[in-house]
């Protein structure tokens, strides 16, 4: 499928096996998310569902330095002025967010931190490189880590989670430790994440479809009504403990590039 002049996604649908590849397509930003990359996820999520030629999907990222680096630092978020409620611009980016059952595989090549655990955390399973790194950037910026440690709290244990979150930029979790720790089912040499999570969905895929989504939705059941509990407190959370965003910007400003520890 031709990407739409301008799109920040390329989508490649291959008939024959009904599995999807969706590709954020903005290497030069590490796949960062704008305001237009998050409605084109949240319309391809939907498009999918109605597209019975589509029985699994891999989503990953372009080049080799990022999955997703989650929101764009130069996109514009507009909130409204009361303190009860924020408009989180990713939060209808991912699978479930947009009643989308049908299984998706993340293939995770470099970087995903902060929100990229949005679609990480709304799939079934993540293969990675071993190069790939994750790790939560939020707290480093004045920043609180609430939907994202919700998502990475359904995959990893407690203390691993709390670790990341809170470490922010000083740690990056390493596809090892990743997969130790649940976060990742499978670690693939360098540029083989994609090739792998294709593979997999493809047999997925060859599958009788109502049992595969029955499945998927069998599986969710099982954690989804503490998962909703917990994001109904997310927006709360954040309006409380974020910096306003020029003391977030400064934060960002003076970073210092490479000043972290990998485990």
């Amino acid at each position: 499928m031709t990407p739409a002049p301008g799109s920040a996604l390329r989508t490649h649908v291959d008939k024959d096996t009904g599995v999807a590849v969706l590709t954020l397509d903005r290497p030069e930003r590490h796949n960062a998310i704008d305001a237009g990359t998050a409605e084109e996820l949240s319309a391809t999520w939907r498009r999918f569902r109605f597209d019975d030629s589509v029985r699994a999907v891999v989503v990953t990222g372009a080049g080799e330095r990022a999955f997703c680096t989650g929101i764009d630092r130069d996109a514009d978020v507009p909130q409204p002025t009361s303190p009860y409620a924020i408009d989180d611009p990713l939060i209808a980016i991912g699978p479930k967010a947009n009643d989308y059952w049908k299984p998706v595989i993340a293939a995770v090549n470099g970087m995903a931190c902060g929100g990229a655990f949005y679609l990480l955390g709304e799939s079934e399973f993540v293969v990675a490189d071993e190069h790939a790194t994750f790790f939560d950037p939020h707290t480093t910026y004045g920043m609180v880590s609430a939907y994202e440690t919700i998502h990475m709290a359904q995959r990893m244990p407690f203390g691993e989670v709390a670790r990341m979150a809170l470490m922010g930029t000083a740690e990056r979790v390493s596809a090892r430790r990743a997969y130790e720790t649940g976060l990742v089912s499978e670690v693939t040499p360098s540029g083989g994440a994609l090739a792998a999570a294709v593979r997999a969905a493809e047999t997925i895929a060859s599958y009788p479809t109502e049992a595969v989504q029955g499945t998927v939705r069998a599986v969710w059941s099982a954690k989804e009504a503490a998962r909703t509990q917990a994001l109904a407190h997310a927006p709360h959370l954040i309006a409380l403990g974020n910096l306003p965003q020029d003391r977030q910007a400064e934060l960002f400003t003076h970073r210092r590039s490479g000043d972290f520890r990998t485990r």
